[in-house]
């Protein structure tokens, strides 16, 4: 079984188990999570789409760690003009796990 999520505005493919890394979330470490915005479920071929979110379904996750992503180097450059810029950034990410599909 799996379901296609909204979490914090992108949308996500869970299943049962998983682990994956979604935008920084706000709760603590450990703490359960549950997300009710379910754009489609499959159950063994048994397919729900919602029109937008499916009535009734959820997914609960736990919050295992709140990591940063890898850097990102941004450089700007004008040719002949002696400009440039380089700046980094490092995403904040939560890495989540999901227990169940409701």
């Amino acid at each position: 079984m799996y379901a296609i999520v909204d979490i914090a505005g992108q949308q996500f493919k869970v299943e049962a188990g998983k682990k994956i890394y979604v935008n920084r979330l706000q709760d603590e470490v450990g703490a359960s999570v549950s997300f009710g915005k379910v754009l489609l479920t499959d159950n063994d071929g048994d397919v729900k789409v919602g029109a937008p979110y499916v009535e009734g379904a959820s997914v609960t996750a736990k919050v295992l760690e709140h990591v940063k992503g890898n850097k990102v180097i941004v450089f700007k450059k004008i040719k002949r003009k002696g400009f440039d810029k380089k700046n980094g950034h490092r995403q904040c990410l939560t890495k989540i796990e999901i227990e169940s599909i409701a």
